[in-house]
């Protein structure tokens, strides 16, 4: 997990090749700009999703995690309360369509994002996005998924 100012986010630039290629496409495009749904930046390897999202309560939500793709979640408007775990207990089945599951564990990391700041939750690492934070109850958002696995 990686959290830091999108003004920042070259520094991140050699950690793997499809994570360049988001970096290097959001140094040259708003994805505020974008409209809401999909947009394609290399294929099934890169690709962004924007989102109007109402906010959810951390308290007892899951954990999701990703076995091929990373997030690289980042606020267009509003802020969001996330959270972060490496301890974590299914709750369901993973679903390889969806590239998704869901755990259940203690909170060991949190933050918030807005304002020009950005998360990165790598594959296999449980994470909590889209929660209430104490500025937001929606948001709109943009989540890159980066190919990082298998």
């Amino acid at each position: 997990m990686i959290t830091d100012s999108l003004t920042c986010l070259d520094r991140y630039l050699g950690i793997h090749p499809a994570l360049d290629t988001a970096i290097r496409w959001l140094a040259q495009h708003d994805p505020a700009a974008l409209p809401n749904g999909r947009t394609e930046i290399d294929g099934q390897d890169v690709y962004i999703n924007v989102m109007d999202a109402a906010l959810r309560p951390a308290e007892g939500a899951d954990f999701e995690y990703h076995r091929l793709y990373a997030d690289l979640q980042i606020d267009l408007t509003g802020s969001e309360y996330w959270a972060w775990t490496f301890r974590a207990e299914p709750t369901g089945p993973f679903d390889p369509a969806a590239d998704c599951g869901f755990a259940a564990g203690p909170e060991q990391s949190s933050g918030l994002l807005g304002e020009g700041r950005f998360a990165l939750f790598l594959p296999g690492e449980y994470h909590k996005p889209s929660c209430i934070s104490p500025a937001s109850e929606t948001l709109r958002k943009a989540v890159v998924k980066i190919r990082m696995g298998g």
